[in-house]
């Protein structure tokens, strides 16, 4: 539970500081004299830089191990938060946004965690819980940024240097947790990777090998899509819900904050709701059921932003931004209930990789309908609704072999369609031999709860290892 803790906790400080300028946007625009289409790319770019840190934080996770991972990143990116207080332009402003964004690749860690430490049963709510928590940030920053500009106005400072002072706050919380998730922190349930390595309990891989597992691997790419509209979309509302209340119904600052703040807070219980769904629904209809509830919440997500962008009315807009949150944070919980079932060899690259799609579709959805005057906000709540109901059709094409999909039954094949050969497949004949595959068999085993209780699926042939590993 000390891991649990450390990861969730790291996430949420790096989300804290990535969108520490979003509810402060009414008084940083004053000072720096920026235009909205500034403030767009600034918004774009704060996301944008994970996309490439959460691709090399896959690649760490699964040759180095998380926690140094984790620990270096929110350690290096700790000066970074503090150069917001010196910037003096909008080019500064948006070079500052994209290097704190790096940090957000923290999640990468944060999911290979879970996914390593508890069982594949509740593999969807540890997920949904520790990822819900620590994206709960980007709500409690929107509280947090306020109340500490606030505090520090009143103490004497002038407003435009009261903001800058309150970005001290989120950069010595990076330094904090850098240094206690590197001293108290542990790899997996066994020990540290490093040190495992050497005992040789667990395998080195080479790069190029779990890098060609996951690229290969189709499923890596729809759920690549499927997080660009889910996690992708609620990156983009942290970046705009503010300030679209702020000026669409002519509240004060402190007012929006706080409603927007319910949207990153509701992820208190919204995406461990999802990943606990996902796991109730394998429980009874297997892994399709995991692949129907992720539908079913990701839709229900876009319907709710459809109706936040065509609200003309404050309470109307506060009751469509609840649902709209809970429907897009639960949908990221579903689909981290399903991603630890991809790929056991190259969990950390794949999870990067979906999580870089996150980013991705943040960024393109803030480009597109946020960066330009053309389009007003409201619209582009709107249209980024619509992309939400049709980018997650795809998931009707999810299929797994042993398990099924959506609408299709498990393979006929008795022997190809099991958990052992789907898992121990990434392994040649030389390395099972020397028995470096028993961690993906261990899994695989216990990865036979996705067939459900109703659902028929893949038979265990008669030679196939123990119900119990």
């Amino acid at each position: 539970m000390r891991t649990f803790h450390l990861s969730w906790i790291s996430f949420f400080t790096c989300f804290v500081s990535t969108f520490a300028a979003a509810p402060l946007v009414p008084i940083i625009r004053d000072d720096l004299n920026l235009t909205k289409n500034d403030i767009g790319n600034a918004g774009v770019a704060s996301v944008s830089g994970s996309i490439f840190s959460r691709l090399a934080m896959g690649a760490i996770c699964d040759l180095l191990g998380p926690r140094y991972g984790c620990a270096f990143l929110i350690m290096l990116s700790a000066p970074t938060v503090f150069c917001m207080s010196f910037v003096i332009d909008a080019a500064g402003y948006i070079a500052v946004r994209f290097l704190i964004g790096f940090s957000l690749a923290t999640f990468v860690s944060c999911q290979y965690w879970m996914s390593t430490m508890f069982n594949s049963r509740i593999i969807g709510l540890a997920n949904g819980t520790a990822a819900g928590w620590g994206n709960m940030g980007g709500g409690a920053t929107q509280l947090i940024m306020p109340l500490v500009y606030e505090l520090i106005r009143r103490a004497g400072a002038t407003p435009f240097t009261a903001w800058r002072i309150a970005f001290f706050i989120p950069g010595w919380l990076h330094v904090i947790m850098g240094i206690l998730v590197l001293t108290l922190g542990q790899d997996l349930p066994d020990g540290n990777l490093g040190a495992l390595q050497k005992k040789g309990d667990v395998a080195r891989d080479k790069f190029s090998k779990v890098l060609w597992y996951a690229i290969k691997n189709y499923r890596t790419w729809v759920f690549a899509l499927l997080y660009g509209y889910s996690m992708g979309v609620e990156l983009t509302t942290d970046n705009v819900i503010a300030e679209y209340f702020y000026d669409r119904f002519n509240l004060k600052l402190h007012t929006a904050g706080i409603i927007a703040a319910s949207f990153g807070m509701a992820n208190l219980v919204a995406r461990p709701f999802g990943g606990y769904a996902s796991d109730v629904a394998a429980r009874l209809f297997g892994m399709r059921g995991r692949l129907c509830t992720l539908w079913i919440l990701q839709t229900l997500g876009g319907v709710f932003c459809i109706w936040l962008g065509r609200a003309n009315s404050l309470p109307i807009a506060i009751l469509a931004v609840i649902l709209f949150s809970i429907g897009a944070q639960a949908a990221c919980g579903a689909t981290f209930g399903i991603i630890p079932f991809i790929s056991r060899n190259s969990l950390g690259i794949i999870s990067g990789l979906i999580g870089a799609g996150g980013n991705f579709g943040s960024g393109l959805t803030q480009l597109v309908f946020f960066s330009t005057s053309k389009v007003s906000t409201a619209t582009g709540l709107s249209l980024m609704g619509v992309m939400i109901v049709g980018c997650t059709l795809p998931v009707s094409l999810v299929h797994f072999p042993q398990w099924g999909s959506m609408f299709l039954p498990p393979s006929k094949d008795v022997n190809k369609s099991t958990e052992e050969f789907y898992y121990t497949s990434e392994w040649n004949e030389e390395e099972r031999q020397k028995g470096l595959h028993q961690q993906s068999l261990k899994f695989a085993v216990n990865s036979r709860c996705e067939r459900g209780k109703r659902v028929a699926s893949a038979p265990t042939p008669p030679n196939a290892t123990p119900n119990h590993v």
